[in-house]
């Protein structure tokens, strides 16, 4: 790597890990960075899965200090998004690359028209284990088996499930999804790197610009005005990271 890779994935690895945590959208910018550094779309796929990962354990940990979290829901929401983690990855590591840039594309274009879309103000309230119904299990496995093919917009699809069906607050969304992403995304970790499409130092460095976004996101209580800014500021990003997609 030069300088210049590798200062790039340290500046966009801090901002995806900042995104990721407090909202959705991080993959978006560091799943086409890697691919616009020469990996092969597989190859970028599970190395983005490091940073993923170490990510997760900084947002979890720092969560847990501060006395945030919901163990036993989130062991439960885990287990099915694992076993469709380990499916989606599978599947991933065999689609051929045209394939792969397609599903890429749409999924950024998407997740990208979701975080448009104005969020209904809903009656909330505190999750408990006995609110945890067969539909929702069976959500956790697609979003597992989605999040373990391309992790791209898989915060869009917990906001989906965990705000819109269990009727949560996003401080209550952001916690649980941190701590179901970081089992389902080291196990696709497990069977990229089983498969060698991981390149552990590309990855590692882009991990530490994301650990060092997530843990400043674990520590920001974020205004209205300033998460409407962090969401323009990401989509002009992914507008112009799907330009240099499709026309390149």
């Amino acid at each position: 790597m030069t300088l210049l890779e590798i200062l790039a994935l340290l500046a966009l690895g801090g901002i995806a890990g900042f995104i990721n945590v407090l909202s959705a959208g991080g993959s978006m910018l560091t799943l086409p960075l890697l691919m616009f550094l020469g990996l092969p779309p597989q190859v970028a796929n599970g190395t983005n899965r490091v940073a993923i990962t170490l990510q997760s354990i900084t947002a979890v940990g720092s969560f847990h200090r501060m006395g945030h979290g919901n163990l036993m829901v989130s062991l439960r929401l885990a287990v099915p998004a694992v076993l469709g983690s380990l499916l989606g990855a599978w599947v991933a590591t065999w689609v051929p690359d045209a394939v792969f840039e397609v599903v890429l594309v749409s999924a950024m274009i998407g997740a990208s028209v979701f975080m448009l879309l104005p969020q209904p103000n809903l009656d909330t309230r505190p999750l408990t284990v006995d609110r945890l119904t067969p539909a929702i299990y069976l959500a956790m496995f697609f979003v597992g088996m989605y999040g373990g093919f391309i992790q791209v917009g898989v915060g869009v699809l917990f906001i989906v499930v965990l705000y819109h069906m269990l009727k949560i607050d996003l401080r209550q969304v952001n916690v649980l999804k941190v701590s179901i992403v970081l089992p389902f995304t080291f196990a696709a970790l497990v069977v990229f790197a089983i498969n060698d499409q991981v390149r552990w130092g590309v990855g590692l460095t882009l991990a530490a610009g994301n650990v060092t976004g997530a843990f400043i996101a674990t520590h920001v209580n974020m205004s209205k005005q300033g998460a409407r800014w962090v969401k323009a500021i990401t989509l002009a990003m992914v507008a112009a990271i799907l330009v240099r997609l499709i026309f390149y």
